[in-house]
């Protein structure tokens, strides 16, 4: 069930029977020269609408522009501040708090999230903890999908060392999976990137020059992004329902 094709009567009978939704949050950045800007976007919003043909859950609008200004140095590339985004994650978790959710599933496809998300959680939960909202029993998961245990063994059983951080054969492929009418072709050279730190956008785009860190994306296939695709949305559905469980 998606909250952008439902009615608020439809939303409304939703929470008499549950109070939990999961929402897809990603990046709208370059994959390299055969992954698409939009892969981490891409990928948690195709796994949360998988989880929701097994189970009964509402899944909200993807956020599609994330933590990304590493990657400022190469074009089409989009990025909020971290201030930013937590006020976005701030806003919309009180939105939904309003209309008594209290389970929020945030499903990432974009490690550069993980510290900015995790902040908005601890400004949300200074809220309730320092008397300005109500919300006690608000609760708020970060699941990564790429980092779900089935998802991690079957990349490395597929890709090796070749999946590297970022441009990574499994996102690439997952992405493929979902639009094949969009598969990319290019040269890679050399087949595995380089890796190491990241600092500025400048300092990216000269350590990394054609966007990949460790990876090689040539690897990338529909037919092993179906596979990444059951196996993190199995991974996802437990871990979700884990989550509806837990006090």
């Amino acid at each position: 069930m998606l909250l952008q094709l439902s009615t608020w009567p439809e939303v409304e009978r939703y929470l008499t029977g549950s109070t939990g939704i999961i929402i897809p949050i990603g990046s709208t950045e370059q994959h390299g020269p055969t992954g698409l800007i939009g892969t981490d976007a891409i990928c948690p919003e195709t796994v949360a609408r998988g989880v929701a043909e097994q189970i009964a859950v509402l899944v909200a609008p993807t956020l599609s522009i994330g933590m990304s200004q590493h990657h400022l140095g190469f074009p089409g590339s989009i990025t909020l501040r971290p201030a930013t985004l937590i006020a976005v994650i701030h806003d919309l978790v009180g939105s939904l708090a309003r209309h008594g959710f209290d389970r929020l599933y945030f499903l990432n496809g974009h490690g550069g999230n993980i510290a900015t998300v995790r902040s908005a959680f601890a400004e949300i939960y200074a809220d309730t903890s320092l008397g300005s909202s109500s919300s006690g029993g608000l609760r708020c998961r970060l699941s990564n999908w790429y980092m779900a245990p089935s998802v991690h063994q079957l990349a490395a059983e597929l890709f090796g060392d070749s999946e590297g951080s970022h441009a990574t054969p499994s996102e690439v492929s997952l992405s493929y999976f979902a639009h094949p009418e969009a598969i990319k072709q290019a040269p890679l050279e050399p087949p595995v990137a380089p890796n190491g730190p990241i600092f500025d956008a400048a300092d990216f785009r000269r350590r990394f020059p054609d966007g990949r860190m460790g990876s090689n994306p040539g690897l990338a296939s529909v037919a092993a992004g179906e596979r990444l695709y059951q196996a993190a949305v199995a991974d996802v559905t437990r871990d979700y329902q884990e989550f509806l469980d837990s006090d």
